[in-house]
């Protein structure tokens, strides 16, 4: 596989943006370290408004510098993992990102020793402490959940402690682990990785699906107690911190931040349930279209619509994009543009590169995308998917200023999908009949699999394992395959065979991580279908869905949402969704 130093600059990011050298950005660490001292002078002393502006701004500035290094520390790891430099960057800046945290511990503890009144009263005289007004309201929403002084302080340096399983796990997934020799259609071998991985199972050749897939959970198999372990050390960090802050779950916990209902999560499985008998009919229907005896987990992602012609090399990827997008706007289309040309994007795999995609960055400058491109149909939805969140950086940190500036993933992932619908539904109206048009109808089956389903399934898991701690209830790699299994059977039915490799899935699955999080893909897909639907059909809903975009954290999720459109509360868009899925099955067994 090529290294990180032979890749041609075109095709890699440019953090030169964040810092223009690595003294750069130990100069700016050491400054920020010791500005960290300012603001000790402000405790014992929030009681008046200037005191509390003054505050919050230098947080907010010290916040941004932080999030700087955070960011270009670890933009730089991602490019090569093994690089031990950026490692050690990453770490240092992990470390002051805790420092920040608790030299500001104090910050909401004092606050709400003040009656929500006299806040009221204070940003009424200082328009500058008003404009922070969704902060008190969300900070006195949530007031029995913040804690005293002392235990806000222990809890912020707790957390550093607390990202132990994930930095695990990402380090034995992404630099250690070794998955060993395959071959593609042509016999051609090859070291496998993650990002050959998915191509190799989308082969015609079951043979070459079965051997990467098997090589593959080789190595997740021979690892299964330390990653299980590192599993349930992240799911008992969860629960620590959700007791501590007196939340009844760690779900309860997760939701809060966004202000999301628990009943929300629980409505999306529950409305995807409904639709598990169109999801077996899909099964069985694969299993038809590809002539085989017996279906396996590892027959899901070759199309069955043979015979297509699926390289999209990334020239066309972009054109295809900037075309199907069209519907948001012309300045939309501009900004998009002037990405693609400004590297933006790290584009292909190397040596050691972080897996997967992304899009991330920090306010002040332009986000950047992580991909690993492989000229699949797959890596162009991915470059629109990804680009969908770059755009909703680039409008939020364009609009509102750094306190309100990010978003949340609620929201983030109905940004991306759109992009991805409008993408689909492009292509869908331009390609004439044929083997193409039916391959694309196939992967829009397989987008609803993948992200309403797929995602659906992994939440339940989640909720069902971080339940199962919260009963007492070990999680060994035995448990944690045993409730695996028992999902994959509800979500695919009797008619596929579960190959015992399926069981250990959960233990290569980053996002597992991230706990509570998944189930956005879920949602955001859904709310995605309707908005790119009305962006499509009403002459208003652009704008609308412009102004979203801008709106960064300045309202709750599920309020910014329902004035773009949408309202999440009830089943009604996720049920909407899975009409769509079971018409596209029906159409599929049509053709």
């Amino acid at each position: 596989m090529i290294l990180r130093k032979n890749v041609n600059l075109k095709d890699t990011w440019d953090t030169s943006v964040l810092f223009e050298a690595d003294s750069l950005w130990e100069e700016e660490y050491v400054n920020c370290e010791k500005r960290l001292a300012e603001a000790s002078g402000y405790k014992g002393k929030l009681n008046t408004a200037e005191n509390i502006l003054s505050c919050f701004e230098l947080r907010d500035r010290l916040s941004h510098i932080v999030h700087k290094l955070y960011v270009y520390a670890n933009l730089r790891l991602h490019e090569d993992n093994t690089d031990t430099k950026y490692q050690a960057l990453s770490d240092r800046a992990a470390m002051i990102s805790v420092k920040l945290g608790s030299a500001f511990s104090y910050v909401q503890s004092e606050i709400l020793r003040l009656d929500f009144e006299t806040v009221k009263g204070f940003m009424a005289l200082n328009p500058g402490l008003a404009e922070y007004k969704h902060y008190f309201d969300d900070l006195f929403r949530e007031k029995e959940h913040i804690l005293s002084e002392e235990m806000e302080d222990l809890l912020a340096k707790a957390h550093e402690i607390g990202e132990a399983p994930d930095e695990i796990f990402s380090m034995l997934n992404e630099a250690d682990l070794t998955f060993g020799l395959v071959k593609d259609d042509e016999g051609n071998e090859f070291e496998l990785t993650h990002g050959k991985y998915i191509s190799l199972m989308e082969s015609q050749n079951i043979e070459t699906r079965k051997h990467a897939f098997k090589t593959m959970y080789k190595s997740y198999m021979a690892h299964k107690n330390t990653l299980a372990a590192s599993f349930s050390a992240n799911v008992k960090k969860d629960l620590f911190f959700a007791k501590a802050r007196k939340y009844n779950s760690s779900l309860e916990s997760a939701l809060s931040s966004d202000n999301i209902p628990v009943s929300v999560y629980k409505n999306l499985i529950a409305a995807v349930h409904t639709a598990l008998p169109s999801m077996h009919d899909y099964v069985a229907l694969r299993k038809k279209r590809l002539k085989l005896d017996d279906i396996h987990m590892y027959d899901l992602y070759v199309p069955i619509v043979q015979e297509a012609d699926n390289k999209v090399d990334f020239e066309k990827a972009k054109a295809e994009v900037l075309e199907s997008l069209k519907p948001l706007g012309e300045e939309y289309i501009s900004i998009l543009g002037s990405a693609f040309k400004g590297r933006w994007i790290d584009v292909y795999e190397n040596k050691g590169k972080r897996s997967g995609a992304y899009s991330w960055g920090v306010h002040g400058a332009h986000p950047f995308v992580l991909l690993n491109y492989d000229n699949k149909v797959n890596d162009m939805f991915t470059l629109a998917h990804e680009m969908g969140h770059a755009m909703h950086s680039y409008y939020s940190w364009s609009a509102q200023k750094y306190f309100f500036s990010s978003y949340t993933i609620f929201v983030a992932e109905v940004a991306s999908t759109v992009n991805e619908a409008l993408l689909m539904e492009y292509l869908l109206d331009k390609e004439p009949a044929g083997n193409f048009k039916n391959y694309l109808l196939n992967y829009y089956i397989e987008q609803f699999r993948g992200t309403l389903f797929r995602q659906a399934m992994f939440a339940e898991f989640e909720m069902e394992t971080h339940q199962m701690v919260q009963n007492g209830i070990p999680l060994t790699s035995a448990s944690l395959n045993e409730a695996y299994r028992a999902l994959n059977r509800k979500y695919y039915g009797d008619g596929i065979i579960l190959d015992e490799e399926i069981d250990y899935e959960w233990s290569r699955i980053p996002h597992f991580y991230s706990s509570f999080y998944v189930y956005k893909y879920a949602t955001g897909y859904s709310a995605a279908t309707a908005l790119a639907k009305k962006i499509k059909g009403e002459s208003s809903a652009a704008g609308k869905y412009i102004e979203f975009l801008k709106s960064g954290s300045s309202d709750y999720p599920l309020n910014l949402l329902k004035k773009a459109g949408v309202d999440m509360l009830g089943k009604g868009p996720v049920l909407e969704s899975l009409e769509v899925f079971k018409s596209l099955v029906e159409k599929m067994k049509n053709i």
